[in-house]
């Protein structure tokens, strides 16, 4: 792309969202502006806004990235994105929002009565906040030195000090504004390409999507390298070689390759691996089969669109599928920012309505990667041996689209990446601030403003000194984590009278704790084989069975421990419309901020 028109997106999205912020800054003037922006927003907007933040970089990026690599196995993510808000529909939605908290610590507390429950699902809230964080960042990253060529830390670090910018500005108020604006422009920049990449699909003679071997490349191409790469080649082939391949180095020649415009020195390779040093370029030939990066696991075209072939290295795909499944259903449920919303709605009856909203405008979304990820194999199967499948959408518009118009739409698709970065990084950002401040700083909008430095600042230094695992892969862990904690407090806290505060703790310690482990071993071991690492990859099928097992189980031990009146006060309020329960309950009154405090 043109580096001009990759910073003009860039710029253009941050200008935007800046101006957002400042206006949300002028509208946040209590306290409750900016926790839960006074209760005041309506259903399509905060609809539009609870999309916005939750279409992250694994939904614009990681999920085409990984159909593109793995194949169809990999639907399991976006089917459960979007189905994890029919459950939150149904069993969490409207009373969580009549419980009156601000925050999932507030609720666990006010349901059980508990400091100690209270203090674990603040220290859960940030875990499950800062690995969804890192990967945004680190997409930043990667989206930045597609378009621009600039070093991955740079989009990290602009990112960050954007959304640490918007959330301290104007709290929850302000990021609403964002997100919902983000969603729609989200919309448009994977949608307008998409439709031209159908068509030059189309135009092409639709080439077919699978095969029985490997992808080949439709024509004579250059693949240029960034960084230090190690691939498998499946067949042995000649290419044409500038820079340094397998320790030796290839200086360009004066006559270019009449085949494909390479200078290249002409260079057999066989089977196996090799390694290309950063800044090598490496000319294939047309029809030739291509390498794959070391990790990603080669796989033919027949696995890649059998559904439960093991493509993508999984030893065991049934498991791997359905353990991902119950992550994305039950985790949705589990992620801090998202829940935070329903306290925004005006009443538990526009929270259901904002939910089906959400379910609508999700499911158009979610249409559309998997799209990307196809013809990516089609257009773009240089991806697979550099290993950045995750751009697809980013370069795919023009590789397809010659000239002017093909630059316009990856800056377009450009625009619509960092949308999705800076939304959610905010919403994560403002759960994680409106925790440390009303735990540690009292709760003030100042204190606001400087939680949100400190929970800006561990995922940056994460994001930009680790590689980190494929944008999907990661958050997919952080919804493990949150199925394996949140789900079985709020199913049983809501649903169960005979929840007490020690089988509570039990289970977010026990549930939480194991998944956080299995996270913390597969991002520094990677990969592995067998069924330990199937177990540790995709651990929400077993931590969530023992999380809600724990919490249940010890619940019934300690029954002597539950308080009747407290227990009904809080069930009465979660589940009687608002109408009947505010003459009972009313609510606290709105304390306003001194001007001094809110810095406007």
């Amino acid at each position: 792309m043109n580096q001009s028109l990759g910073i003009a997106a860039l710029v253009v999205v941050l200008a935007a969202t800046i101006g957002v912020g400042v206006y949300g800054l002028r509208l946040s003037r209590a306290t409750s502006d900016f926790y839960v922006a006074s209760r005041e927003v309506s259903p399509l907007w905060n609809a539009s806004a609870i999309s916005g933040e939750y279409l992250s970089a694994a939904s614009f990026l990681g999920v085409a990235g990984l159909v593109m690599a793995y194949g169809v196995d990999m639907l399991a993510y976006p089917v459960g994105y979007a189905a994890g808000y029919l459950v939150l529909l149904l069993l969490v939605a409207a009373p969580l929002r009549r419980s009156g908290a601000y925050t999932l610590p507030d609720f666990a507390e006010e349901r059980l009565g508990s400091a100690a429950v209270r203090r674990v699902a603040s220290v859960l809230v940030a875990v499950i906040a800062w690995l969804y964080l890192v990967p945004q960042l680190q997409g930043a990253g990667l989206t930045l030195q597609t378009v621009t060529g600039a070093p991955r830390w740079a989009g990290a670090v602009v990112v960050a000090g954007a959304v640490v910018g918007v959330s301290a500005a104007g709290g929850m108020r302000s990021v609403t504004l964002v997100q919902g604006l983000h969603f729609w422009l989200k919309l448009t920049a994977i949608a307008v390409p998409a439709v031209f990449l159908v068509l030059a699909w189309r135009s092409a003679g639709s080439p077919a999507l699978t095969g029985d071997d490997v992808p080949r490349f439709p024509h004579a191409t250059v693949v240029a390298l960034d960084q230090r790469t190690t691939f498998d080649v499946t067949a042995p082939l000649t290419i044409r070689a500038t820079g340094e391949l397998d320790g030796r180095s290839y200086a360009a020649t004066a006559v270019p390759s009449r085949r494909d415009g390479s200078t290249g020195v002409p260079v057999r390779l066989g089977r196996g691996e090799h390694t290309a040093a950063a800044g090598a370029r490496l000319a294939f030939p047309k029809g030739a089969a291509v390498p794959h990066r070391k990790g990603l696991r080669p796989a033919t075209g027949a696995a890649w669109a059998r559904p439960l072939s093991g493509a993508g290295g999984r030893a065991h795909p049934l498991y791997a599928v359905y353990s991902i499944l119950l992550a994305t259903f039950l985790g949705t449920m589990g992620l801090p920012h998202v829940l935070v919303r329903f306290y925004t709605n005006p009443d538990g009856r526009a929270a259901r309505r904002t939910t089906v909203l959400v379910l609508v405008l999700l499911s158009v979304f979610y249409l559309l990667p998997p799209v990307y990820g196809a013809l990516g194999r089609v257009f773009a199967p240089q991806l697979l041996l550099t290993g950045q499948t995750d751009t697809a959408v980013l370069v795919l518009p023009q590789i397809t689209q010659a000239g002017e118009a093909g630059r316009l739409l990856a800056a377009l698709a450009t625009a619509g990446a960092f949308a999705a970065f800076v939304s959610t990084a905010s919403g994560l950002t403002v759960s994680v601030a409106a925790v440390v401040s009303q735990d540690l700083l009292k709760g003030s909008a100042r204190g606001f403003r400087l939680a949100s430095l400190v929970a800006g600042v561990p995922p940056l230094v994460m994001a930009t000194t680790t590689a980190g695992l494929p944008v999907a892969d990661a958050i997919g862990l952080a919804f493990a984590v949150a199925a394996s904690s949140f789900c079985p407090l709020l199913v049983l806290g809501i649903w169960w009278r005979g929840l007490t505060d020690r089988g509570a703790l039990a289970g977010l310690v026990a549930g939480g704790g194991l998944a956080a482990v299995a996270v913390v071993v597969t991002s520094v071991r990677g990969p592995g084989h067998g069924w330990s690492a199937a177990l540790l990859e995709e651990p929400a099928a077993w931590t969530v069975p023992i999380a809600f097992a724990v919490m249940a189980i010890g619940s019934l031990l300690t029954r002597h421990r539950i308080s009747d009146a407290a227990v009904d006060r809080v069930m009465v309020r979660m589940h009687l419309p608002e109408e009947v329960t505010a003459q009972a309950y009313p609510p606290v009154p709105q304390v306003d901020v001194p001007p001094q405090t809110t810095g406007g």
